[in-house]
């Protein structure tokens, strides 16, 4: 496919939808330089947007964490993303909405005189983790570990907080993995660069406490689901000694969807009966 800056389309962009190769930003844009940006991640199934306004209630909240008040309400986003849809004629499509500071009358650390300004794109795009989606993934662990909250906004969807994820997930992919694990701060288990993780043991779930990282809306979805199953689900601090003594994994988030995980390191897991279970029936919930 063409690169992102070179596709038929329109993208909404401050309120107007605009032709895809012109929605472009000045190069003293804030958030070039100083990471001042938040976004959302969703996928629309069968024309419907699965959560929206949850994805646009968290890219608000997001704002709020940055000191950035989003100009548009939850439900002028929604509309956003809508209109994007339907101009590019797409009813399966990724979802992408971003609010960032812009250029204006600053060019320091601080940037309070300079407006909040929103886009939203759309494309297709299919399994995140290719068909690893049905083998399982293979993971490598980072170096890098989720900072404490005390350092950083970890509830915010925030883009500066990618970046030591962009830098996991090359040096995985430079070991022919699809992803990387990563502990948090106090080196508990955490999360994959893009997808919170699960595993199984004896018939039960486990997941890490969302306390140094996004708890993101796919994980609450799934956790709800298993709740529905009456699998007991386990949020805790996980250690690394017990990745060992797992059976079954995988990961969740909009782009990942849910997607099995058969290696972390040395470790492996099996695809198993409940991973399946779990991965058919989310596919069975977002096209509902």
């Amino acid at each position: 496919m063409a690169g992102y800056d070179d596709r038929d389309g329109v993208i909404w962009m401050d309120g107007k939808l605009v032709e895809w190769r012109e929605a472009k930003v000045h190069i003293l844009t804030h958030a070039l330089h100083y990471a001042s940006s938040v976004f959302e991640g969703e996928r629309c199934y069968n024309g419907k947007i699965f959560k929206s306004t949850e994805h646009s209630e968290r890219l608000r909240r997001s704002g709020e964490l940055l000191d950035m008040p989003v100009p548009y309400s939850v439900a002028e986003i929604n509309a956003a993303k809508e209109a994007v849809l339907k101009a590019n004629g797409l009813t399966d499509a990724y979802v992408r909405a971003l609010a960032f500071r812009g250029a204006g009358e600053e060019m320091g650390v601080a940037s309070l005189g300079n407006p909040v300004r929103m886009a939203v794109a759309c494309w297709t795009w299919g399994a995140y983790y290719g068909d690893a989606k049905f083998k399982g993934a293979k993971l490598d662990i980072s170096k890098w570990k989720r900072p404490s909250p005390e350092t950083i906004p970890s509830a915010a969807k925030a883009s500066g907080l990618y970046m030591i994820c962009t830098m996991s997930k090359h040096a995985a992919m430079a070991k022919g993995c699809s992803d990387a694990m990563m502990f948090d701060y106090r080196g508990y288990v955490a999360e994959a660069t893009g997808a919170n993780i699960f595993f199984v043991k004896d018939g039960e779930v486990h997941t890490p406490l969302p306390d140094a990282f996004l708890n993101g809306i796919t994980r609450q979805t799934v956790i709800g689901m298993l709740k529905d199953m009456k699998i007991k689900v386990h949020e805790r601090h996980i250690l690394p000694e017990e990745l060992e003594g797992f059976e079954q994994c995988w990961l969740t988030g909009t782009a990942a969807e849910v997607t099995p995980v058969g290696q972390i390191g040395d470790y492996t897991f099996e695809v198993g009966e409940l991973t399946k279970r779990v991965a058919t029936d989310y596919e069975k919930l977002v096209r509902a």
